[in-house]
C-alpha cells in the first residue's frame, strides 16, 4: 500500500483510514495492492486498487439439478447447494411473479413450462461482488465533498479520480500511471 501526500502526517492518517475501512468491510484478503494520492491544496484524491483473482461465476446448473416433465409441462429444480438458495430465489422473483414459482419444499422449485434454459442463469458472480464491495470502500474513503468523480477502472483494477473542482489532465495521467504500475506489479 502506498499513500502519497506532500504532508507526511496526512498520508499516515489516510493510510489508517483506508486500513480501517478495509478491515470493517473485510476486504484486506481480497486486495493485491493499493495506491492513493491525496493533495488537499489542489484538491484531488486518486485511488487505484488491484483486486485478487476471484473464483468463476456460478451458474444455476452448478448448484441445482433440472428435469423437465413433458406430461405435466413443468420444470422441476432441485437445489443441491443451500448456500445459493437466497440468490436463486431473488433471481427467479425478478424474472417471474412469486405466483409463478411453486416451492413445495425448501430445496424444490417448480416452474410451468420448459425452463431448461435457466441452467445457464448466473446465480453468483464473485468478481462483480468484490468490485461492488471495493467501490463501497472507495466511497467511504473519499473526502467529504469530492462529488466530481472519474471512474478509470479496468478489469481487475478499480481506479477513481475525485475532486470538488474540474478534473485536471495531470490527475488522470497520475491515475493511469497507478493503473499501469498495478498491472505490472510495481
Amino acid at each position: 500500500m502506498l499513500v502519497e501526500c506532500y504532508d507526511k502526517k496526512g498520508a499516515e492518517v489516510y493510510e489508517i483510514i483506508i486500513k480501517q475501512i478495509f478491515q470493517d468491510l473485510v476486504l484486506g484478503a481480497s486486495v493485491d495492492d493499493l495506491k492513493a494520492f491525496v493533495n488537499p491544496d489542489d484538491p484531488v484524491f486518486i485511488i487505484a486498487i488491484k483486486m485478487k483473482k476471484t473464483s468463476t461465476v456460478v451458474e444455476f446448473k452448478d448448484v441445482a439439478n433440472f428435469t423437465y416433465d413433458k406430461a405435466d409441462d413443468v420444470t422441476h429444480i432441485f437445489v443441491e447447494n443451500e448456500n445459493y438458495l437466497p440468490n436463486i430465489l431473488k433471481r427467479l422473483w425478478r424474472m417471474y411473479s412469486r405466483d409463478e414459482i411453486y416451492q413445495p419444499t425448501r430445496y424444490n422449485i417448480d416452474l410451468d413450462g420448459n425452463q431448461m434454459d435457466l441452467e445457464t442463469l448466473v446465480i453468483d458472480d464473485p468478481h462483480s461482488n468484490l468490485q461492488r464491495r471495493i467501490y463501497d470502500a472507495i466511497f467511504r474513503i473519499l473526502p467529504e465533498g469530492f462529488k466530481i468523480i472519474k471512474d478509470m477502472s479496468t478489469k481487475d483494477i478499480i481506479a477513481v479520480v475525485a475532486t470538488d473542482e474540474l478534473i485536471m489532465d495531470d490527475w488522470i495521467e497520475k491515475a493511469e500511471d497507478y493503473i499501469a504500475e498495478l498491472e505490472n506489479g510495481m
